[in-house]
């Protein structure tokens, strides 16, 4: 897990990322700053692997607050002022959230710091969360982030992973008890989602792992909840 601290000026803008953070198993949200101050005072105290970092602030930009970091944490830049990308690129940001936030852009992010964290490298894969699913006589122990999504079909359901699919004999109403209800969401009567695999989103349906997956329109509104796009 990424341990993170988020610093803004703003308090809405740090309510986003922490109801964020609370979606996602990727990441833990240690603590939030108003005062860019406090928080260099916090780094000095305590390691983290990433900043979610306000660029305009009134004490300290963000872009002289990163300069001023000795060993220097994977930093994401966030503001509302498109023309800071390139520069925010110069000080080797790993990614640019420009505001309004949406979830989906979030989790890019996330999923990008994941990938170039080292303490992922030297992660053993024990360490990651699996659930066990009976299909017939057998069953599998599964790792829940390599469940890409759902799909019912008559008394069954498929579990699509990276590099296989499941049958199983389960009801949709019974989905959750399966996988985390906190990492997937129902989109459609026959689709559940794994939200951290999502790379697209459309009216009608959105994308994972190139497959068009339907969106219900009973479960639209729902779906726009969980990832923030209200």
């Amino acid at each position: 897990m990424i341990t993170c601290i988020a610093i803004d000026d703003e308090p809405k803008a740090l309510e986003v990322i922490e109801r964020y953070c609370s979606k996602t198993s990727l990441v833990d949200l240690k603590a939030t700053f108003r005062e860019p101050l406090k928080a260099i005072e916090f780094l000095n105290r305590e390691k983290v692997d990433l900043i979610f970092l306000d660029i305009n602030m009134p004490e300290l930009s963000g872009m002289s607050l990163v300069q001023t970091l000795s060993p220097r944490p994977m930093i994401i830049f966030t503001t509302a002022y498109s023309h800071y990308a390139v520069e925010s690129y110069d000080l080797n940001a790993l990614d640019y959230l420009l505001k309004p936030i949406t979830f989906e852009r979030f989790l890019a992010a996330i999923n990008k710091a994941a990938g170039t964290s080292p303490s992922k490298s030297g992660a053993s894969n024990e360490d990651e969360p699996t659930v066990f699913i009976k299909s017939g006589p057998q069953t599998y122990q599964v790792k829940i982030n390599d469940i890409m999504y759902l799909q019912k079909d008559g008394n069954y359901i498929t579990v699509y992973l990276k590099d296989k699919k499941i049958l199983i004999r389960e009801n949709m109403t019974d989905i959750f008890e399966i996988v985390p209800e906190e990492g997937f969401v129902r989109v459609h009567k026959s689709f559940v989602v794994a939200i951290k695999h999502i790379t697209m989103i459309e009216v009608h349906q959105l994308i994972i792992n190139g497959e068009k997956i339907p969106i219900g329109s009973t479960y639209r509104e729902n779906l726009k909840t969980r990832l923030g796009l209200e």
